[in-house]
């Protein structure tokens, strides 16, 4: 099968593509190698890939290229079969910035996306969504029939996204399918994160510092359930025109999350705290019953295996991923 990877070089985009040419697909990761985070971590990525491209019988093609050039995502569009689009200007606090950069990627080139797939012989587009459409929680664990009120333009973008993608399967017939991912983990993620600098701290002797009182919670997914959701979207229909939510087995607090990776790491450090951000939503918990009804999604892993797997992962790779870690 051809597959378009679009944001192919990032973490849950890499990850698509090296699990795709490892099983014997042709893919193509398009990546416009933004430089949110150092771009040596997509480079990781890309590498990854190939390896496993050259290790199983698919193949694999970088392509550099940006969402906002119409002329130059159609073509890739144009080639494939099926297309998960990974591509974002990702970032809460980010977005809180620049909400225009924002709204012209993500929005937009999603657009350049559907516009071209509705052009083609696409059988499927699957969006990457996010927990951050639905905002402040009227209850918990959010089912995608909670209302979607974002308090981010990030949040604000990617329901747009959801919306654009389900009013091209409504009007246009285009298989699509959008995931709400919840807080996704794992090797290789992006090292601005929680979790990761939890890691680094706790390696160095240094305490986790916690953004605010530590209570928000959040439903941490570890990054082969993403992965395997994704793949089980490249022989299924079920989905088609849905919004589903991809979360994990269980959600934590960030104080309890902070405490297990200290426990586990350096347990005599003690945790600091720090103030909050206003755009950080303050829970996330996924109902995924939807998920595992039309997909058969089950998460397999638990937070506390999940850090266990990517601390492992993280003192393997220590010479190069914690520098950036470190700069983030």
């Amino acid at each position: 099968m051809r597959i378009l990877v679009t944001g192919g070089a990032g973490f849950i985009g890499g990850h698509l593509a090296e699990k795709f040419s490892r099983d014997g697909h042709d893919v193509v990761a398009f990546d416009n190698f933004e430089p949110f985070y150092d771009v040596g971590i997509k480079e990781h990525n890309v590498e990854t890939a190939q390896r496993a491209a050259a290790e199983g019988d698919g193949s694999y093609e970088l392509i550099e290229g940006d969402l906002r050039d119409e002329e130059v995502i159609s073509q890739y569009v144009a080639e494939a079969d099926v297309i998960f689009h990974q591509a974002a200007q990702a970032g809460v606090r980010a977005s809180v910035k620049e909400p225009q950069k924002v709204n012209d990627i993500n929005v937009s080139g999603t657009l350049n996306v559907l516009e071209a797939a509705r052009d083609s012989e696409t059988e499927r587009v699957v969006v990457a969504s996010s927990s951050s459409v639905y905002g402040k929680p009227e209850y918990l664990p959010y089912d995608e029939n909670h209302s979607t009120t974002p308090v981010s333009p990030y949040g604000a973008s990617k329901l747009a996204q959801e919306q654009y993608a389900r009013v091209y399967n409504e009007v246009y017939g285009l298989p699509t399918v959008s995931l709400r991912y919840f807080t996704v983990y794992g090797p290789r993620m992006r090292p601005n994160m929680a979790i990761s600098n939890f890691v680094s701290r706790c390696l160095n002797g240094e305490p986790p510092v916690i953004y605010g009182d530590g209570t928000q919670t959040r439903d941490f997914t570890y990054i082969d359930d993403v992965v395997e959701a994704n793949r089980t979207l490249l022989t299924t229909d079920t989905a088609d025109g849905e919004v589903l939510n991809i979360g994990s087995t269980d959600n934590i607090e960030i104080r309890t999350l902070a405490k297990e990776i200290r426990d586990q790491l350096s347990p005599d450090l003690e945790l600091e705290y720090d103030e909050r951000n206003d755009a950080d939503a303050e829970h996330t918990h996924a109902d995924i019953s939807k998920a595992n009804d039309l997909l058969g999604y089950e998460p397999t892993m638990t937070i506390r295996k999940g850090v266990e797997e990517f601390a492992d992962w993280y003192r393997e790779n220590r010479d190069w991923y914690e520098p950036l870690v470190r700069s983030s």
